[in-house]
C-alpha cells in the first residue's frame, strides 16, 4: 500500500474515533473529552437546540444535572474523505426515558448522524453535525401501563421523530418542527444550491425545503458543507 492509501486509512481512523467518542463521552458525562471533537466554530443541530458545539456540550451538561436520560447507540459509519474535508454518515438510535402524562416511557428514534469534518493544523474535528430522523416509537416502561397521547400535539411533529418530540415537549424543551426526516435513499440532507456566494445552503428533507442561513455559518463551515452540497 502506498503512502496515500495509508494516509487515507489514518484519516478514516481518526474520524471514526471522533464519531464513536462523541457517543461514549456524551452519554457518560465526560464533558472535557466531548469538547475535543469540535472545531472552535462548530455547530450542532438537534431537535431541541441549534447552537455551537461548545454550547451543546454545556446544554447537555445542564440537562444531565437535571436528570434528563438520553442514550445514543451507533451502527455502521460510512466516511468519505476529500483532502482536508470529510463527511461521515452514521446509523444511530437515540433513546430517551422520561415521564409523559405521569407514565414513565422509553422513546427509541432511528436515524443518522451526518458529520461534516475538516482537518486543521493536523487535527480532524467536527464543523457541523446534522442528524436526520427516520422513525420512532414510544413505549411505557411498565408492562400494561395505559398511556394516552394528545393526538393534536403528536400530529404537529414530523413522522420521523414525533414521539421523541412529544416527550421532549412535555419535558419543557423547545423542539424544532422541521428537522430532516426520511429513511434509506429517501433521506436526503443536501442538494445542489449552496454554491459559493449564495445566501443559503439548502437542506432538503423529503417533504419540504429548509434553508440554513449562512449568517450562522463561518466560511470554513460553509466550505465543508459544500463538499456534499
Amino acid at each position: 500500500m502506498d503512502e496515500t492509501a495509508w494516509a487515507i486509512l489514518a484519516d478514516r481512523a481518526a474520524i471514526r474515533d471522533i464519531v464513536e467518542g462523541w457517543a461514549v463521552w456524551r452519554d457518560s458525562g465526560q464533558w472535557d473529552k466531548l469538547m475535543t471533537v469540535w472545531h472552535d466554530d462548530a455547530m450542532m443541530s438537534t431537535t431541541w437546540q441549534q447552537r455551537s458545539g461548545a454550547a451543546f456540550v454545556e446544554a447537555s451538561r445542564a440537562a444531565w444535572a437535571r436528570g434528563v436520560d438520553v442514550q445514543h447507540m451507533l451502527g455502521g459509519t460510512a466516511i468519505e474523505v476529500a483532502g482536508t474535508r470529510a463527511v461521515a454518515e452514521t446509523k444511530t438510535v437515540i433513546q430517551q426515558r422520561g415521564n409523559v402524562h405521569d407514565v414513565l416511557v422509553d422513546v427509541r428514534c432511528t436515524g443518522r448522524f451526518y458529520d461534516f469534518l475538516e482537518r486543521r493544523d493536523g487535527r480532524w474535528g467536527i464543523v457541523w453535525r446534522q442528524p436526520t430522523y427516520e422513525h420512532d416509537r414510544m413505549d411505557p416502561v411498565e408492562p400494561g401501563a395505559t398511556l394516552a397521547l394528545d393526538p393534536e400535539l403528536l400530529g404537529s411533529f414530523p413522522d420521523g421523530y414525533r414521539h421523541l418530540a412529544y416527550l421532549q415537549t412535555v419535558a419543557g424543551m423547545d423542539v424544532k418542527r422541521d428537522m430532516p426526516v426520511g429513511w434509506g435513499r429517501k433521506s436526503k440532507l443536501c442538494t445542489p444550491g449552496g454554491a459559493a456566494g449564495s445566501p443559503a445552503v439548502q437542506v432538503i428533507p423529503p417533504t419540504r425545503t429548509m434553508r440554513l442561513d449562512l449568517d450562522l455559518v463561518t466560511p470554513a463551515r460553509a466550505r465543508t458543507m459544500r463538499m456534499l452540497c
